[in-house]
This record gives structure tokens, C-alpha cells and sequence, in this order.
């Protein structure tokens, strides 16, 4: 979608900063959010422009904040539904089961899907996982073909895509340069720290999350 600036213009501070920032330079609508936004690119979390975070209403602490509620939601839900016995339910809009209802009676739905990327992106690699529309029916998920993006808004998918790639082949072979590499190719890791600082990094969260993650080598 193009950018209409004063469709998408606000006043004041408020959470769309950093996304309205991106459309009004790259002159796309961008989907993510602000705050994912700032970690997946290198201008906005930055040591030397502290003055950033405030500019742009960069919540750092969004994320953990969200995980605490959701885990406290899930505690709640879980004590709904194993001890209310009038407990009901309804269909939402969450793909899953309109997929499984085309698939079985043959009457189509329309999703956005997220699905490997053979020849439908033709700028984005072809190993890649993309979101394109998609056809559901008796003969399952048919991703549509999208041909070229805009070379900048291909540009910014492929800056995140070379480090998700090198994050399956840590996870595929076990090998911790695999992990080394994907961060080093980061956009916001590699614009902040230096090579051995990145490795160091690694070193210590990897040692953090101990059992929680296979052996690598």
C-alpha cells in the first residue's frame, strides 16, 4: 500500500512512531509494529543517540511487560476452562479453523498465509518464508504469486532474512558459528557491537538458557 502521509499522520507522541517513520522515508505502509520495528532495524535503539528512544516512544520494556500478562492470562484461562462447566465458546476470526473447514468440504476461504517462498516473491530468496495471499480449498494452501516488490521494501525483508536463514542452520547442524553469523548479519546487533562482542554475547545466552537449548559445537 502507498504511503498516504496525511492519512497516517498523528499528533503527539503515541506507538506508531517508528512505523510512520519508515513509510514516510521508504514510502510503503509497514505492517510490523513500532516497537518490533526498532529491534529488526539499525537507527532507532542506539548507545550513541540515547535521545532516540524518547523521540521516537520506543518502549523497550514492551515485550517483557506483554510475556508477564500473557502468562498470568493463560493462569487464568486455564482455571476457566477445567472448572466452569457452563464454559462456551464461539468462532473468532483466527485462520486455523476456516483452513481446516475449506480443506475438508472443498468451499474456498482466503487467507494470508505464510509459506515458502518458490518463485512467488521473485526478490526475496526462494528459501525464505514469506506472507502472500492464499487460496484454501480441497486441494489445500495455493499461495499466490506477487512477482518483484518495491526494491527498498525487498531490501529491508532481506537485511532480516539472511540472519533467519543462518538461524535454521544453527538449529539444523548444531553449529554454534551458524549462531555466531546470524547475529553478526543482524541489521541492529551488527550497527551496535563489534565482532568479539558479538560473540561474547552469544557465549553468555547461550550459557543463560543452559538445558533449555541442545548442545552446539
Amino acid at each position: 500500500m502507498k504511503a498516504d502521509y496525511d492519512l497516517y499522520k498523528k499528533e503527539g507522541k503515541h506507538g506508531d512512531m517508528v512505523r510512520l517513520e519508515l513509510m514516510r522515508r521508504f514510502g510503503y505502509y509497514i505492517t510490523e509494529s513500532s516497537e518490533h520495528n526498532s529491534e529488526y532495524c539499525p537507527w532507532f535503539i542506539k548507545e550513541r543517540y540515547p535521545e532516540l528512544i524518547d523521540r521516537f516512544n520506543i518502549p523497550l520494556d514492551e515485550y517483557p511487560r506483554r510475556c508477564i500478562h500473557q502468562i498470568e492470562d493463560w493462569k487464568k484461562r486455564g482455571h476457566e476452562l477445567t472448572n466452569n462447566p457452563t464454559l462456551t465458546h464461539k468462532r473468532t476470526h483466527e485462520y486455523a479453523s476456516y483452513i481446516m473447514e475449506a480443506m475438508e468440504t472443498g468451499v474456498p476461504t482466503k487467507i494470508g498465509g505464510n509459506v515458502l517462498n518458490h518463485g512467488l516473491i521473485t526478490n526475496l530468496p526462494r528459501n525464505a518464508c514469506v506472507e502472500v495471499p492464499c487460496l484454501v480449498d480441497k486441494n489445500g494452501v495455493q499461495p499466490t504469486y506477487i512477482g518483484d516488490l518495491p526494491e527498498q521494501c525487498a531490501a529491508l525483508n532481506r537485511t532480516n532474512i539472511n540472519v533467519q536463514l543462518l538461524t535454521i542452520e544453527a538449529a539444523r547442524t548444531l553449529k554454534k558459528d551458524y549462531i555466531y553469523q546470524a547475529v553478526m548479519l543482524d541489521p541492529h546487533a551488527g550497527a551496535e557491537l563489534s565482532i568479539d562482542d558479538i560473540v561474547a554475547m552469544c557465549d553468555d545466552l547461550i550459557e543463560a538458557h543452559g538445558d533449555w537449548l541442545p548442545k552446539y559445537h
